[in-house]
């Protein structure tokens, strides 16, 4: 079952490296969906490898066909063996640290977790994806901060990312990027975007837009400070404002606003993790008028303990109401943890509920 020693790039992305090795130890573990072909298979699938940015992971084969992926004809995914004990150890390790990478997680926490020793886990562990428990917990922190500094200031991506401190960021970014945080972050780099601001119901409402679909939607008091949070998060982008090709998503979104417009279906460029693009897909299929609360997001993800993770996904959706994260609620039904405010969020969801309700 010993796969080659993965490096730092490739073990936040662990489960690709199975895929790439054509490891038969995980099949069962999880499949994976190509875009591009619209087939999911097995990790050990002996098909030609797909690109990367066309891959998708599942938990179960339900998952998978949810998604709308078809079983692939070469490697019967569905027919995967049950995966064995070690193997299964290994998957639940990866989850658990996967799902709470925001903060440090001891060896010895991990096993008490897993039922197993701390040395066992930490033998098995190395053998199977060659770094230690740890190191994968560093790799997985650092994957995030390089995600998340692209779409916002390094030390709001630091803390979201689970570094205490500047010290032990940038240690670990020096080693393993080869330069400093603030030197990596480039984003929005040879990209063209085009931005409206224009008056709503909730005060200023800006939309940007890339060549490919709309990047950015967002609530704000002046002009002024969206247009600063705009370049912030897209520093190294030519920003240009440009009214009169954006007014038909104006249009949509101020209408979807009113409540005249109940569904908002607009192209999209969006940059973030895999996780964050399957929650906020999930979001997109919350009803006008109804909510969740993020436990049942969680659930409906098939990751029914990442409500943590959840929670954070929507706090980082760039795009308000196009992926209505103003749906998800506390399990009490509390509101609260609005990106834009809870004053806005809650005016949304009493606008949606009476239209709905008129309607």
């Amino acid at each position: 079952m010993r796969t080659e020693v993965l490096s730092h790039e490739s073990v936040a992305e662990w489960r690709w490296q199975i895929v790439n090795t054509k490891n038969s130890a995980f099949d069962g573990a999880f499949f994976f969906g190509v875009s591009s072909t619209g087939i999911y298979c097995k990790p050990s699938c002996g098909s030609r490898r797909p690109k990367r940015e066309n891959v998708s992971f599942f938990l179960t084969s339900e998952q998978a066909e949810n998604a709308g992926f078809r079983s692939c004809r070469r490697c019967y995914p569905k027919e995967s063996n049950s995966i064995n004990v070690t193997v299964e150890l290994i998957v639940k390790a990866c989850e658990i640290i996967e799902n709470d990478c925001d903060g440090e997680i001891s060896l010895e926490f991990l096993a008490e977790r897993l039922n197993v020793s701390p040395s066992h886990l930490q033998r098995t562990f190395k053998r199977a994806l060659g770094v230690s428990p740890k190191e994968f917990a560093d790799a997985q922190r650092l994957d995030n901060f390089k995600k998340q500094v692209r779409q916002t200031d390094v030390t709001t991506a630091m803390y979201e990312s689970g570094f205490g401190s500047s010290r032990s960021l940038y240690e670990k970014a020096v080693q393993n990027l080869g330069m400093t945080p603030a030197t990596y972050k480039k984003g929005g780099k040879n990209i063209r975007i085009s931005f409206a601001i224009t008056d709503c119901s909730l005060g200023k409402l800006l939309v940007a837009s890339t060549e490919k679909g709309v990047c950015r939607v967002a609530f704000g008091e002046t002009s002024q400070k969206l247009t600063a949070s705009l370049v912030q998060e897209f520093p190294a982008a030519e920003i240009q404002p440009d009214a009169n090709n954006l007014q038909d998503y104006l249009r949509a979104i101020v209408e979807h606003l009113d409540g005249k417009r109940k569904t908002l279906e607009l192209p999209l460029d969006l940059q973030a993790t895999a996780f964050q693009l399957q929650v906020w897909a999930e979001l997109r299929r919350i009803p006008y008028g109804e909510t969740r609360s993020y436990k049942q997001i969680a659930g409906q993800i098939g990751n029914a303990k990442a409500i943590r993770a959840v929670a954070r996904a929507c706090a980082a959706n760039p795009v308000a109401l196009v992926t209505p994260c103003h749906r998800v609620i506390g399990a009490n039904g509390d509101v609260s943890g609005y990106r834009w405010g809870v004053n806005r969020k809650k005016m949304l969801l009493d606008k949606e509920q009476s239209t709905e309700n008129i309607g």
